[in-house]
């Protein structure tokens, strides 16, 4: 009889226990929420762009490269390959490529707001606050209300003055 008494108090937790909320943000952590790819015969053919934002997403921005660099290999008209590959140069402090997709970029696409606040970007994570500034302002002038471009404003003011800051 001394076991009915604990078989209703483990009863009892385990109800308790399925009304529970999970912790905010842990359903973002069940694998049932990781992207699955189709089978290989039936993905789309723009695949590395996907996988390449996919990659840049998670930090890993040398995947990213060479997904992006894939997707401009397979779509040399695709603006956001371009974008994303220059970013992922960026990340990566391969500044000197980066300038290359830049150019090609504003070739193709002009100097909009995203290429612009891009390019200041670029140019503080080099170390030239200068041109940062120059391209920021370039794009704030453009799209004054894109929160994108007045973050890295801010940013920009605050870049110098952080410990690890970028240094010439």
């Amino acid at each position: 009889m001394k076991r009915l008494p604990g078989a209703a108090v483990v009863c009892l937790l385990c109800a308790a226990l399925l009304g529970c909320k999970a912790v905010p943000g842990a359903d973002a952590l069940a694998p049932d929420t990781v992207p699955v790819l189709p089978p290989s015969d039936e993905r789309p053919s723009d695949e590395p762009l996907y996988l390449a934002k996919l990659q840049f997403r998670n930090g890993n921005y040398g995947l990213a490269e060479q997904y992006y660099r894939r997707a401009v290999e397979a779509n040399p008209e695709s603006l956001d390959a371009w974008l994303g590959l220059a970013a992922s140069y960026d990340r990566l402090n391969r500044f000197d490529l980066a300038e290359h997709s830049y150019k090609e970029l504003t070739r193709r696409m002009g100097y909009t707001p995203v290429v612009l606040n891009n390019l200041g970007y670029h140019y503080l994570l080099a170390g030239d606050k200068a041109q940062a500034r120059k391209y920021f302002m370039q794009a704030y002038e453009k799209d004054p209300t894109n929160p994108e471009i007045q973050a890295n404003l801010a940013l920009l003011d605050q870049w110098g003055t952080a410990p690890g800051g970028a240094k010439r």
